[in-house]
């Protein structure tokens, strides 16, 4: 393996799937159990942040008439939605789990205490990261990026909807171009958009590489862990 521990990001968009009828797809949720699991059984230490988007975005707060900060935090509550929903996928699968928080709530999970979690992941535990870092104005790839450093991890993976980074958006303009790698100087000076400006600089500090890929393609991840070329390596 060519990653011992890493910090995985998934958006809540992505739960949703193909399905029209709710804010998780079951048939999604199972395809991201199933690669996890295969990952999981070559010894990988795993963490997992989640976002909440499919349920609610801090940003939609102001058109809602929401104050900013009390947005940020129902944003926050969203996550915490989604990791329940796949803790309890994963252990379906024989995968044990822990569920921390970056706000209390001890009934359905644990605080986040950077020397808990590292021992989690020591004992072979998955360990899912919910309500970000319990801060407003913080997205969920700054606490990927955050708790990839706090843990020592070896890489940071965004797992998106497209295979890579594009010079402009690969939905919208079909002479979009991928870069298979970049430097973080690279990645700044093109202003691309990998990471919020806050995750990016903190990986870039501490020379923690990002990889972002596709996630709906199957066997991605795996590629990913045996040092296979998928999606686009910062570093």
């Amino acid at each position: 393996m060519k990653y011992k521990r890493i910090v995985l990001k998934l958006s809540g968009e992505s739960l949703m799937g193909s399905s029209k009828s709710g804010n998780i797809d079951p048939a999604r949720l199972e395809q991201y159990c199933e690669e996890i699991k295969s990952v999981r059984s070559q010894g990988v230490e795993l963490a997992i942040v989640i976002g909440g988007g499919n349920i609610f975005r801090g940003g939609q707060a102001e058109a809602l008439g929401i104050d900013r900060v009390q947005g940020d935090y129902m944003g926050m509550l969203a996550t915490v939605i989604n990791a329940m929903a796949l803790q309890s996928a994963l252990e379906r699968h024989g995968i044990y789990t822990r569920l921390m928080s970056g706000i209390k709530m001890e009934q359905v999970c644990e605080p986040f205490i950077r020397r808990r979690a590292i021992r989690h992941l020591e004992k072979g535990r998955l360990v899912i990261f919910g309500a970000g870092i319990g801060n407003p104005y913080f997205t969920t790839d700054s606490t990927a990026s955050l708790r990839a450093v706090e843990l020592q991890a070896d890489v940071v993976l965004k797992g998106t909807r497209v295979d890579g980074v594009y010079d402009k958006d690969p939905e919208k303009h079909s002479d979009a171009v991928k870069y298979n790698k970049l430097s973080f100087q690279e990645a700044y000076e093109k202003n691309l958009n990998i990471m919020d400006m806050t995750a990016f600089t903190l990986c870039m500090e501490n020379k923690l590489p990002i990889i972002v890929f596709d996630m709906n393609q199957k066997g991605n991840l795996m590629k990913i862990v045996n040092g296979e070329e998928a999606g686009t390596l910062i570093s």
